[in-house]
């Protein structure tokens, strides 16, 4: 999720940032910090100097990522086919800060949306790889899906009650009927495989275009391994039509993957339309096309 940027969240600064590079990396201590202009809401993030970025979570629940980062990130790179993030150096609680954090190599780019994307099918294609290529990546020892990849790659049975209210709270919105078949069948098509390694956060604010072209995949605080259904629910939330079939084409995945796939698609667009109390909130006609699109796509492959 993204935000704009306000100096404060969590008792985060550029001042406190500023403090513990001075006590924790001196190296880099006359660099100047300078906040991000569009920022996350799990880590705040900041610009050291013209190279770095300084990442800082903004509770507890979000602070397990550090380590899970800091630790795997150097090992999936080398296997993946556009950059991630550099882990420069890993911090420890400090100057009233109570969490980890870390100092990252900074990555050029835009937000991936269609506008700056010169082909579509190319980047749906080219996402597709990057998901093939993750899903290759050795799981032994991988942090396996749970509180801290937001249950995420675990089934999407963990939000039953939550979706459910939902459906309900939405009735005269939505289609109900079909949004309980849709959530019914990806509870059914129960994941039985040998766990893979998923992003678990693939959208727009976390893929970085250059030239009109995938360049990179940030953020993986939830990443983990387990069922990598939670990777494409991409294909409702950017990816429209033909991008969507070759998307679809390229990444493969079995018919119960699609269904739980458009399980967490449903969830996610169905809490965020009960928490826009504005219908003019532009949040609302994205999320209801979203789930037009998937409900849909299950009549369509159920």
């Amino acid at each position: 999720m993204l935000t704009a940027v306000s100096d404060g969240r969590a008792g985060i600064n550029a001042a406190l940032v500023k403090r513990l590079i001075t006590t924790q990396c001196p190296q880099w201590s006359r660099l100047p910090v300078v906040p991000v202009a569009v920022d996350g809401w799990d880590n705040r993030t900041y610009r050291l100097g013209d190279d770095m970025t300084v990442r800082l979570p903004t509770a507890a629940g979000y602070a397990p990522a550090v380590d899970k980062e800091c630790n795997w990130l150097p090992r999936l790179a080398p296997a993946l086919p556009v950059a991630v993030p550099t882990v420069l150096a890993k911090g420890a609680p400090g100057a009233g800060y109570p969490y980890p954090w870390s100092v990252r190599g900074w990555l050029p780019g835009e937000m991936a949306s269609p506008e700056r994307i010169d082909d579509m099918t190319q980047f749906a294609t080219g996402l597709a790889g990057f998901i093939l290529a993750l899903q290759r990546c050795d799981p032994k020892g991988g942090p396996l899906a749970g509180a801290h990849s937001g249950y995420r790659g675990a089934s999407p049975a963990h939000y039953d009650d939550e979706t459910r209210r939902c459906i309900t709270a939405l009735s005269g919105r939505i289609d109900t009927v079909r949004a309980t078949e849709t959530w019914q069948a990806a509870l059914e098509a129960q994941w039985r495989g040998t766990p893979v390694w998923f992003h678990g956060d693939i959208g727009g604010n976390n893929l970085l275009v250059t030239d009109g072209k995938l360049s990179a995949v940030i953020d993986f605080g939830t990443s983990g391994t387990g069922d990598p259904a939670c990777d494409l629910v991409i294909a409702w939330t950017m990816l429209r039509e033909e991008c969507r079939e070759a998307f679809r084409h390229t990444v493969g995945q079995d018919d119960g993957t699609w269904a739980r796939a458009r399980g967490w698609a449903l969830w996610k667009s169905l809490l965020t339309l009960t928490q826009c109390s504005d219908p003019r909130d532009e949040r609302v006609a994205i999320h209801l096309d979203v789930i037009d699109a998937v409900l849909a796509d299950h009549e369509r492959f159920a």
